[in-house]
């Protein structure tokens, strides 16, 4: 049987739509300030729950894992899933009972119940649990993401590339600078060796005429008449 297709989880939606128009629906305030302009967002303050040690013979192999993983994101209380086949762990970002937020909740016992029904039985005492801010953790990330953290190249320690790095640039930069006239040189060279492919240096003079009117000629201008193609 697919657990999607339970009844008890398919009258959320007709759930809350009832609550909304008898005036039992608690409204909370959805609005955070981001420089001094209010914005609205779907979560707050919800959990992270981590449960490690899980049995592989449970998870079976990666596919199964992926399936799991899979089925936990359809659900509308599931904000983020992350199942570890070979870590052995499954990592669920959850709307939990009791936010204050008017979207679907879910509780731990119930969310522990679906990943059973799913043949992964959870062990309570391998669980860590923790407050997630969905504002600063996740809607943000996007636009103020971590910093990527310096590291030495290999065979050296932190203070002795501190010392060497700027020097280190500079000559990176000057090599740069270097590879790109070689490459210029290399170029008037190809074209004084192969005068019938443009005829022309390319990089000691501006170009007068570009590769398309060579190939295919000058289109006409407001007052020419016609279209000369090269060769014809």
């Amino acid at each position: 049987m697919d657990h999607r297709d339970d009844p008890s989880s398919q009258n959320l939606y007709q759930k809350e739509l009832e609550e909304q128009m008898s005036g039992n629906q608690v409204i909370y305030n959805d609005q955070v300030m981001i420089n001094g302009k209010p914005h609205r967002v779907p979560y707050k303050m919800i959990k992270e729950v981590e449960f490690s040690g899980v049995n592989k013979e449970q998870m079976i192999d990666m596919e199964h894992a992926a399936r799991l993983q899979y089925r936990l994101m359809l659900q509308d209380t599931v904000i983020r899933a992350k199942v570890e086949f070979v870590k052995q762990k499954i990592t669920v970002v959850y709307n939990p009972v009791g936010a204050e937020n008017n979207k679907p909740k879910i509780s731990k016992e119930d969310l522990i119940n679906f990943i059973g029904k799913e043949g992964v039985r959870i062990d309570p005492s391998q669980m860590k649990e923790r407050d997630f801010d969905y504002f600063k953790e996740m809607y943000t990330y996007q636009f103020s993401p971590p910093s990527v953290r310096e590291r030495p190249p290999y065979g050296y320690t932190m203070e002795e590339w501190k010392k060497m790095r700027d020097e280190y640039n500079k000559k990176a930069a000057d090599g740069r600078v270097d590879n790109y006239k070689k490459f210029q040189e290399w170029q008037d060279s190809y074209a004084e060796r192969h005068p019938d492919i443009l005829g022309e240096r390319m990089s000691a003079t501006p170009k007068k005429q570009g590769l398309m009117e060579k190939l295919f000629g000058k289109k006409k201008g407001d007052k020419e008449k016609g279209f000369w193609f090269h060769g014809v």
